[in-house]
Formats: C-alpha cells, structure tokens, sequence
C-alpha cells in the first residue's frame, strides 16, 4: 500500500510530472496565480506535500452548520486506491480535473493522479466546461450542474462520476443516449469521498447503489444508513440517510431524515417529490413544509423567481397527500458555497417575510 509521501512516477499534471518534493515549488507557483481555482490547487498540494499525516477538510453545510474535521492523509490514499480499483484506472490513464480544489471532490481528484499515476489534466471548474475535445480521457468527475451543461462535449470521455447534489430523473433521461460511462456517487466528506457508486446509463434502470470493496453498510432504528469503511475512517459513520438495503453491498437512498414531513401521520420524502417534479419547473426550487392545525404538517414548495408561472396539472402525478398545499416564490435562494440550497435558512427569510 502506497504512502502519501510517494508520487507514483506516472504521475503528470497538464503534461509535466512532479516528485513528491518537487510538489512544494510547483505549488508555489500556483499559489502566485491570478486565477483562484489554481491556487487551490496550490494550497492543497503545498498542504499534502508537508510533514503532517493529517489534513483539515470543510464540511459543505448543506444539511446544517459547516464545520471542519480531520482526516488522515493515508485515508485519502486508500479512498483513491478503491476507486482505481473499482474504475480500473491504470498509470497513465488520463483524468480531467474540472472541480474547485477547495472541496473534497477536487481534492480526491487530484490525490487519485498523484497515487494512481493519471496524467490529470486541469481547466477551470465553472459550469460550461472548455474541454480539448481533440484528447481522450479515461475519468472525470463532476457536479450535476456541470453534467447537464457539458452533454456534448462527452463523447471524448470514458467515465464521469458525479457528485454533491441529486442526479434528477430528468437530467437522468438525458443520460440514457450518451456513450460516455455515468455514476452517481453516495459519500460525503466524512467518508473520503464516495463509498458507493451507481450507474445512471446503459444498463437496464438500476436504483441501488453498489458500495465500493471493504465496506459495511448496515441500518440503525431509523433506517438510516450506517457505513464501516475502516480504510478511510477510524469509527463507525451514522448518516441521516434513509435506505432500503438491497443485499450486503447495496442500497437504495430514500431520502433524508431530518427532512421527512409528518401529513396527517403518512410520511412524506421531499427528495421524492422533487425528483417526479424535475425538469417540470423552469427554475430551482424545493419542497419543504409548514404547520397545518389538522394534518400537523403540509406539503410547500419552494421557487426561486418572482415571475414564474406553473401550471398545477404536473401535480397530477403526485399523490394527494404529497401534493404541495401552497406555493412560495423567493428573490434568490441561500446557497452553501458549493452550491446546495439551504433550505432551512431559504425557509427563515419566507416566514419573515
């Protein structure tokens, strides 16, 4: 097993390869550049090239307050190995590098080139992606936003892994047709990036996800999701996550259970509901709830945009107690920095409103 402190000798950033020592000069260089996104990356590679086994990681903040933790550096070696392993990525597969370097996928991306041996290739991580169509890549991996702003420009890459939001059944759809590999991933930065996987095409429809080897999933009284990945956390990770396990090495996420609404005693997932309403509402949104004196909670959504109209027939496929009751329109969502909603706080501004 690979330490953190050796660059594989296939190793090559943007054509040029780099010893573990001579990481610190390169990022360096990087640090002193006009654009942010590689002085991320510097920062990260000055970070990983130090003398400490540790590294400090930001949570997104999506589901609560972001906080920091720790995690050791070897955990994000074998993070990276099992997913070589899993994508059988070879030295000198080549990799694009199109997510900030400031978040764990960045990170994991770049770690996964220094252990594996990729030639990794960067370009500024925005929505409409400037990818070199003329070159081919083996693995990349991206945000939702990005997959369904780039579709056409993935005819050169073999694998696209995404992560940090939802993949939507109607971006799912579009999915269906393309030649390139896609997975929706399930982790967090608690577990080193992803620890399961699902593939969203070419296959025959597939809601599980498949955990990565050497990995044990479980459920508590909740039937939330419980994960032992020892290769990358020293203790047991208890999620918020709703599933239905499959087998021993799968499961299918419902939703979250810090977000469940209680109408009328019938449990209602607004992951669900905003899933059948994707693509159906030309603007961001989502569903939440509010007291109600009969049923305790009803169904809200939630629109981003003053001037949107919708139409109630995409109710229709709705079933009535998880239809929404009251439609709410704000300004401008809250977001974390990567770009989730935050809801909770969205929510504060409506009743203050």
């Amino acid at each position: 097993m690979p330490g953190f402190d050796i660059v594989n000798k296939c190793f090559k950033y943007n054509g040029e390869h780099y010893s573990f020592i001579a990481l610190k000069d390169f990022a360096l260089k990087l640090i002193e550049s006009k654009l942010s996104y590689n002085k991320d990356i510097g920062d990260f590679l000055l970070l990983w090239q130090d003398n400490s086994n540790t590294i400090a990681l930001k949570t997104s903040g999506s589901t609560g307050v972001p906080k920091t933790i720790v995690i050791k550096k070897q955990a994000m070696v074998n993070s990276a190995i099992a997913t070589g392993e899993y994508f059988k990525l070879q030295p000198s597969s080549k990799a694009l590098l199109c997510l900030p370097a400031h978040y764990i996928a960045g990170k994991m991306m770049l770690v996964r080139a220094l252990v594996l041996g990729l030639e990794i290739d960067s370009i500024e991580p925005k929505s409409n992606l400037k990818i070199d169509l003329e070159k081919q890549y083996h693995f990349t991996a991206m945000v939702p936003l990005q997959l369904e702003k780039n579709l056409d420009k993935l005819k050169s890459i073999k694998t696209v892994i995404v992560g940090g939001a939802k993949v939507s059944s109607a971006l799912n759809a579009k999915l269906q047709e393309l030649k390139a590999n896609i997975f929706e991933t399930y982790g967090m930065t608690e577990t080193v990036s992803h620890i399961a996987v699902k593939q969203l095409n070419g296959i025959t429809k597939n809601n599980s996800f498949k955990t990565l080897p050497n990995i044990e999933i479980k459920q508590d009284d909740r039937d939330c999701l419980i994960i032992n990945a020892p290769f990358v956390s020293d203790t047991i990770i208890i999620t918020n996550d709703v599933v239905k396990l499959q087998s021993k090495t799968e499961f299918e996420w419902i939703g979250r259970a810090d977000s469940i609404i209680n109408s009328g005693g019938i449990k209602v997932f607004p992951e669900q509901v905003e899933n059948i309403l994707s693509g159906k509402i030309n603007a961001k949104f989502f569903i939440a709830s509010e007291k109600d004196t009969i049923l305790g909670e009803r169904v809200i959504l939630v629109v981003e945009g003053e001037n949107i109209e919708i139409d109630n027939s995409i109710f229709n496929t709705l079933k009535s107690y998880s239809k929404p009751k009251n439609v709410y329109y704000i300004n401008q969502f809250t977001l974390t920095e990567s770009g989730k909603i935050k809801r909770n706080e969205t929510l504060k501004r409506i009743e203050k409103a």
